[in-house]
């Protein structure tokens, strides 16, 4: 099993940056991708951005490619996510995920379905 703790999260005004990251331990050999999810309040979870843990590919969601970029640290078994450009519409918990699953393309990796292992999440809140 994997375990997975984001930090990173806080009060931002818009315009501002920040880097969240997501510290996996535990099985940490058996992910095959890692992604990023937030969720506002009162909205579904939406997907942000993944990254293959072996190979490090990346995809994001059209809406942030440009403004976000997920990246990792296999020696620390660590991923992150660098926000900029905030706007108070990104106000939400993030989350990462893990999964040891592969699926060809990258829908897949879109859905929370496919992740298995869940961190706690890390709020994020900007301000106009």
């Amino acid at each position: 099993q994997v375990q997975l703790v984001e930090s990173g999260g806080g009060l931002v005004q818009a315009g501002d940056s920040l880097r969240l990251s997501c510290a996996a331990s535990g099985r940490t050999f058996s992910t095959y991708a890692m992604g990023w999810f937030r969720q506002a309040p009162g909205k579904e979870r939406e997907f942000v951005a993944t990254i293959r843990w072996s190979g490090g590919s990346t995809y994001y969601a059209g809406s942030m490619k440009g403004r976000f970029t997920i990246s990792r640290d296999n020696a620390n078994n660590t991923v992150y996510l660098q926000l900029n450009s905030l706007k108070p519409e990104d106000t939400a918990v993030y989350y990462c995920a893990a999964t040891g699953q592969y699926y060809a393309g990258n829908y897949a990796y879109t859905r929370p379905m496919t992740y298995d292992t869940w961190g706690q999440g890390t709020q994020v809140t900007v301000s106009s």
